[in-house]
């Protein structure tokens, strides 16, 4: 499969989980990938024969730097995986204003730091492709409906989906789409932490509490890193060209009730 063949594309948060999983699908699909998180990815850029940064999702000096590197490195961009985030399940009255801060800071002000710093870069390379050029937000199912305990995790995933819909029709005319990609419950870390999060709020055991999680889809069980990261590929291909400030949601039908 080579539909990806010729693009450069950049995963952030790709240390591990969705991040990781995506950064190999692009790759198996043809593109040359690069990946950053907090620490450089090398190990992961060596099996995909990538590239790999170090990179402070929160840090406009760091965004700059990675561009940078990334026309100098790899020629430029095509496709842009805003996927770094962090996870947060605590009862508001205990939720500090630090936390509140630092979760926006990476889920929010990250994703909007990495899509303006993409533009010119993206804007150039886009006419080369039927699709035109591709960013990819990591939402949430969180961000599509509440849930008791995570509001402020709810906040800054609904944030990212309608930043991801204004984006979309702001950069349309420069033949950028802008999507938002909803995963349920995922058997990654940050999985886990929904399930040690799930035990804290209600006092069940952790057994008990990942088969509640399995049991919020309707499918069953919680999805896999690679059912997320196919949507992913999807969107950033040309089979997705007339799609711009969509929601993909990858939860196992936990939305559709």
């Amino acid at each position: 499969m080579a539909e990806l063949s010729g693009r450069v594309a950049l995963v952030t948060g790709a240390s591990r989980g969705i991040g990781a999983a995506t950064a190999r699908a692009l790759a198996a699909a043809g593109a040359k990938v690069a990946v950053t998180d907090l620490a450089a990815p090398d190990a992961l850029a060596a099996e995909i024969g990538g590239l790999a940064r170090a990179q402070d999702v929160t840090s406009e000096a760091d965004w700059a730097a990675t561009m940078e590197w990334l026309r100098a490195e790899a020629g430029g961009l095509d496709i842009l995986v805003n996927n770094a985030g962090l996870f947060l399940m605590k009862p508001l009255i205990e939720t500090t204003l630090e936390e509140w801060q630092r979760l926006h800071r990476v889920n929010v002000e990250g994703v909007f730091l990495g899509t303006r710093a993409a533009i010119p870069l993206l804007a150039e390379r886009a006419a080369k492709w039927p699709g035109g050029a591709s960013v990819i937000n990591l939402s949430s199912m969180a961000g599509l409906v509440g849930s008791a305990g995570a509001a402020c995790y709810n906040a800054s995933k609904g944030a990212v989906r309608l930043f991801t819909k204004g984006a979309a029709l702001e950069l349309a005319p420069s033949r950028i789409r802008v999507n938002s990609v909803h995963p349920g419950v995922i058997e990654t870390a940050m999985g886990d932490e929904v399930v040690h999060g799930l035990s804290g709020l209600t006092g069940m055991g952790e057994n008990e509490a990942r088969s509640v999680a399995n049991q919020l889809h309707p499918l069953g069980h919680m999805g896999q890193p690679q059912n997320v990261a196919d949507a992913i590929v999807f969107l950033a291909s040309d089979k997705a060209a007339f799609m711009t400030g969509s929601e993909v949601v990858v939860d196992g039908g936990a939305t559709a009730g």
